[in-house]
């Protein structure tokens, strides 16, 4: 898709958007349009119940000059105009824009009174909208019909001052590639991607300077992963231990690690999960892709920070030699799980992959993110991600991060009692509690048995936001790439220097 950035023009032609903030204000160009159509506008909007509300849209035919059709786009009240608004704007227009079969569309930005933003970032920041909303793994469709397809190819924005526009999408553009390389990720059968795909795609990002390193299950039988291992030791493809590294920062700072869990299809195991829905577990793989789309970011930005990041890549698979119910296995850092279920196999394969990451790098703080229990959605339905921390602070620099950038989060309980639930009779841990209760909690319990003393640890559990079955205004049905933006909003706001 084509992005250009132009002052205003004589006169508009083609598709063209423009702004209305609440109580039905027109802004400057519209107002100039309402005008030149002998106040069309002014009695289309007194028709209806388009007020000018933040998203809103109202399309408006006929004597408009050259303009085929005049879509007039809600702002809302200028000091709720920030750049994750602006975005959703984006968005909008890119909904609408192919819902109309539209190859161009114009919008047009006025400043708006209010906002903390420049007419040049809210430009930007609607274009980068509109690309992340116009995105739609279609790589495997061979019938659709034109309708069925995307239809915007161009996007132009007008706006005063276009240049510092420019500079300001041209920061954003490692976000589009991030995302996107997240979302193809996330989408793809679990055929096409397995352990040893997923890590020779993430290779890729050795162009931008990332270091990328894969172990195989041999090197990881040497370093004693046997709870990592046993989960793909079902499965025909083999495991893969996925590290990158991007040490952009002072020689003396210790790194943030990113952990990802990445099970490329989780079948349960032997713990078979039920035939209804299955098909969805191809995106089990969430929390790694996220974890991989991030370091692309980072590296994309060249961000001045030291970021290093383990994704556990298998396949949980049921054969002859599928790990068992009742098996105990020994991790990395010496303790040892009895497997009650071995549809539980995300905690497996990330308390190694912790351990790994601790032991190898130092580093001063640890997120990890994981599609990681159903438990998390009964919670929290699809709105946030569960977080789980040992540390207020870094879970604090989460939240605030979530917050500006969309990707909402809310802090959940750990505590002694619920740690006792996971105890075994014959090992060190169980990796389930008897029953139900609190499964989510259960789990970050798990993994906080494998965070080293003194570092900052926040587990995400994103089961319920890594897919989404409507899509938002800037994420269309699908995966949604939750976690990329993120953490890198983590990283720069707090780890670079």
């Amino acid at each position: 898709m084509k992005v250009e950035f132009s002052a205003f023009p004589k006169a508009f032609s083609g598709n063209v958007a423009v702004f209305v903030a609440a109580d039905k204000q027109l802004l400057a160009t519209a107002q100039a349009a309402d005008e030149k159509a002998g106040g069309a506008l002014t009695r289309a909007l007194a028709a209806g119940r388009f007020t000018g509300a933040k998203g809103q849209t109202l399309t408006v035919l006929g004597n408009t000059g050259d303009i085929d059709r005049l879509l007039l786009l809600g702002v809302g009240k200028g000091r709720e105009l920030d750049a994750r608004a602006a975005e959703g704007l984006g968005g909008v227009i890119a909904a609408e824009a192919n819902a109309a079969g539209h190859k161009a569309v114009t919008v047009v930005v006025d400043p708006v009174k209010g906002s903390r933003l420049t007419p040049g970032q809210i430009a930007a920041r609607i274009a980068l909208g509109v690309r992340l909303r116009n995105y739609r793994f279609d790589k495997y469709k061979t019938k659709d019909k034109p309708e069925q397809k995307l239809s915007l190819e161009k996007l132009t924005v007008v706006v005063n001052g276009p240049a510092d526009a420019r500079k300001a999408y041209a920061q954003l553009e490692p976000t589009i590639d991030a995302v996107f390389f997240t979302r193809d990720l996330v989408s793809e059968p679990a055929n096409l991607l397995y352990p040893v795909e997923f890590a020779r795609r993430a290779k890729e990002l050795t162009k931008l300077g990332v270091k990328v390193e894969v172990l195989g299950e041999a090197e990881m039988k040497k370093l004693g992963m046997h709870v990592l291992l046993g989960v793909g030791q079902g499965s025909e493809r083999e495991s893969q231990l996925l590290v990158m590294r991007w040490m952009n920062g002072p020689k003396n700072q210790a790194p943030v690690a990113l952990i990802g869990k990445g099970v490329t299809f989780d079948t349960g195991g032997i713990s078979l999960k039920p035939a209804g829905g299955m098909e969805d577990m191809k995106w089990d793989m969430g929390g790694a892709g996220a974890v991989t789309g991030a370091m692309r970011l980072i590296a994309g930005r060249k961000a001045k920070a030291n970021v290093i990041a383990v994704c556990a890549l298998v396949e949980n698979m049921p054969d002859g030699n599928a790990q068992r119910p009742g098996d105990v296995v020994k991790s990395m850092s010496g303790q040892t799980v009895e497997v009650i279920n071995t549809d539980a196999e995300g905690r497996l394969i990330l308390c190694d992959a912790m351990w790994y990451a601790q032991e190898k790098f130092k580093p001063q703080a640890m997120v990890e993110l994981s599609t990681l229990t159903g438990a998390i959605i009964v919670s929290l339905g699809h709105e946030r991600a569960g977080l789980f921390s040992n540390n207020t602070p870094l879970s604090n620099k989460l939240r605030a991060a979530g917050s500006q950038i969309g990707e909402k989060l809310w802090r959940m309980p750990l505590g002694p009692k619920y740690d006792k639930m996971i105890d075994s009779d014959i090992a060190d841990m169980k990796n389930v509690s008897n029953g139900r209760d609190g499964g989510s909690i259960t789990a970050a319990q798990f993994l906080q048995r494998f965070v080293q003393e003194g570092v900052a640890w926040a587990h995400l559990d994103i089961a319920g936001v890594a897919w989404s079955s409507k899509g938002d205004s800037t994420t269309p049905k699908g995966a949604t790439a939750y976690g990329v933006r993120l953490l890198d909003k983590l990283i720069a706001d707090n780890y670079e220097r």
